[in-house]
């Protein structure tokens, strides 16, 4: 089970908190403009990365909608990771990007 944000309340905990933010839109995405301290874990490439995370972090699961993260959030959480589901995602992303 996974929890869900907020695209708004995401925004202000991300600048109140430092949080470990996954971005799992394909590589040409990512590169046209992501969250500065997002690393980029394509969907497609998820499950042979997943044993290179910590399953004592939180994670912070972005798209560009939403759909995939709640799919990556699905698997995640199954393999008994922490993740939080950013809802909206990119496409409503206030905050600057690089």
């Amino acid at each position: 089970m996974f929890s869900s944000i907020g695209a708004d309340e995401f925004y202000q905990k991300s600048k109140e908190e430092k949080l470990t933010i996954i971005d799992v839109r394909e590589d040409d995405e990512f590169k046209r403009g992501h969250i500065p301290t997002a690393k980029t874990i394509p969907l497609s490439s998820l499950e042979p990365y997943v044993s290179k995370l910590d399953k004592n972090e939180e994670y912070y699961i972005i798209c560009q909608s939403g759909g995939r993260s709640a799919m990556a959030c699905d698997f995640l959480s199954s393999q008994g990771y922490h993740v939080v589901n950013v809802m909206g995602g990119m496409s409503v992303w206030k905050g600057e990007l690089e």
